[in-house]
This record gives structure tokens, C-alpha cells and sequence, in this order.
């Protein structure tokens, strides 16, 4: 049995009734509402928060693999500097050698063994629909798809939310009875997939986004192999290379959040709660940064439009 005694029966029509509760939030166009009156800077702050996490993760490995943290910074540092494209897999390989050199790669955990989808019938409850199905979908709105949008917004694209929301929807509610659930906007791959070192040309970017669902099939045929491949490695060369990767990414961020002097504290605060990790009633932190920075931006600026023009 899952969390509150529900079957895997039960956990897979809550999770069809959550892909049904995403699908109505984009086609109704509520969410999308709600995204275009959050500033840009708070949208950005958000985003710098979410991803900082992983880059205080990445210099915090030190405290248990210095030698190898100082490898890979090195090997970014060059890479940024002589092939700026190609700095992270440079980076990822300096570490897998200097890792093969100590001998600490552990490969006892490596399988190579392909998955198989297991049907799984959905059954239909209240009770899982009360206790799974709305805080998942409370929680994959509030903390995955608000700073999925900010990803998008914050690299400049303009898409259509509301017809991508209900596409994630869509999806969950057919791969649900297969594993498949709350499918839906990724900050942390977006903020790669859509940064200049994916192509400087704006337009082209989505073949970072081919190439990346390309080898998530690919990973999720072997999936066993690939954790064992994680596992196989110190666990500080997979924080660092995350947070190295995503430098260029936070950086934008904070550099659009912070610009701006009308919104630079409000935005700050965003950040800071977002980066904090907090979880207040099972919804993660990204939501909470977003409400207090609106508020932060509502005490600073409300009335000060009328008092400028009677």
C-alpha cells in the first residue's frame, strides 16, 4: 500500500484525477491568468532561487570531496573559458577521470536490464481523490509548472501556457496507468535546454530540447542501468556538475531580477524564500517566494500610482 493505505490502484486514479484538474486548468486559461500578472523580476527570482539550490549544492560537495570539487571548477573555468558550449561535458569528463584514477567508481549496483510498462487499472475513490489527487495537483501547479513558466519567460520566449498545460494533462491522464504521473514543466532542464550555450541562435535552441527528450527515452528504456550508473559515482560529482551546469542559468536570473530598482527588494525576497526550501501545508517553497514577493510588491507599491496621478 502507498501513503494513507491506498493501493496502487487507487494512487493511479487519483493520479488521472489530478491530469484532469491540470487539463481543466489549461483550458479554462486561469493559470496562464495568473502567470501574466506575476513581474517579470519576481517570475525571474523565482526561478534564480529554484535553481540556486542546486549551486549551493554543488560547492557544499566540497565539505566531503574537496579535491574533486576544485577539479571540476577548474575544468569548467577552462571549458568557459576555451570552449564555452562544450564547458560542462569538459567539466564531466575531468571528473569521471579523475574518479576512475582514485578508483572510486563503485559498479557493484550496475544492471544492464531493460523496463517494461506495467498496466496498472485505476480505481476511483473520494477518499484518494481528497488525499492524493488535489495536493498532487496543488503541488505540481505551485512548485513545478510556476517556475516552468518562469523558465520560459525569464529566457524570452513567448509560448502558448494554457495549450502546453493542458498537453501535460492530456499526457498524464493516458501514461497514468503506466507510472507515468503529474507530468509536467521543468525549471532545472528548461533553464539548459534555453540558455545561450545551448545555441546562440534564439530560434534553434529546441534541438537542445529534441536532443534531451531523445536521451530521456533512451534513459528511461534502461532505467535500472541508469541509476546504478548514478549510484557508480560519488554522489559530490553528480551536486557539482548539476550546479555547474546551471550557473549561466542563475545568473540570468538574478541579473533580470535585480535590475530593476522598483522591484529589486521584492524580487529579493523572492529569491531568498524560494532559495530557502521552505514547505508550508506540503506545497514547496517556489509558491511561497512568489506570494512574498507579491506582497512585498503590493505593501511597497499599492496607492502610490494614485498619489502620483489624482
Amino acid at each position: 500500500g502507498l501513503a494513507g493505505g491506498f493501493g496502487m490502484g487507487e494512487a493511479v486514479g487519483a493520479f488521472m484525477a489530478c491530469a484532469v484538474l491540470i487539463i481543466l486548468s489549461g483550458a479554462t486559461g486561469w493559470f496562464e491568468r495568473i502567470m501574466n500578472r506575476i513581474p517579470m523580476a519576481i517570475a525571474s527570482a523565482l526561478l534564480a532561487g529554484v535553481l540556486a539550490r542546486f549551486g549551493l549544492q554543488a560547492f557544499a560537495a566540497a565539505q566531503t570531496a574537496l579535491p574533486l570539487v576544485l577539479v571540476m571548477l577548474l575544468a569548467y573555468l577552462l571549458g568557459r573559458r576555451m570552449a564555452p558550449r562544450y564547458a560542462v561535458p569538459l567539466t564531466l569528463g575531468a571528473a569521471v577521470v579523475y574518479v576512475l584514477a582514485r578508483g572510486q567508481l563503485h559498479t557493484e549496483a550496475l544492471t544492464l536490464e531493460w523496463a517494461r510498462p506495467v498496466f496498472t487499472a485505476p480505481v476511483f475513490s473520494f477518499g484518494a481523490f481528497v488525499s492524493l489527487a488535489l495536493p498532487l495537483f496543488v503541488v505540481t501547479m505551485a512548485s513545478q509548472n510556476l517556475p516552468g513558466v518562469a523558465a520560459i519567460r525569464a529566457a524570452g520566449y513567448r509560448m502558448p501556457i494554457s495549450r502546453i498545460i493542458t498537453t501535460t494533462g492530456v499526457a498524464t491522464l493516458l501514461l497514468a496507468p503506466f507510472g507515468g504521473y503529474a507530468l509536467n514543466l521543468s525549471a532545472i532542464t528548461a533553464a539548459i535546454c534555453m540558455g545561450e550555450e545551448a545555441h546562440p541562435d534564439k530560434d534553434k535552441r529546441y534541438s537542445a530540447a529534441v536532443v534531451c527528450g531523445a536521451l530521456y527515452v533512451a534513459i528511461g528504456l534502461v532505467g535500472a542501468a541508469v541509476t546504478g550508473v548514478l549510484l557508480a559515482f560519488p554522489r559530490e560529482l553528480v551536486a557539482a556538475i548539476a550546479g555547474l551546469a546551471l550557473l549561466g542559468s542563475i545568473g540570468g536570473g538574478l541579473h533580470a531580477a535585480l535590475k530593476d530598482d522598483g522591484h529589486r527588494e521584492a524580487a529579493l525576497i523572492t529569491f531568498l524564500v524560494t532559495l530557502s526550501g521552505v514547505v508550508v501545508a506540503g506545497i514547496g517553497s517556489a509558491f511561497w517566494g512568489v506570494v512574498a514577493g507579491a506582497l512585498a510588491l503590493f505593501v511597497q507599491q499599492y496607492g502610490t500610482a494614485k498619489s502620483k496621478h489624482p
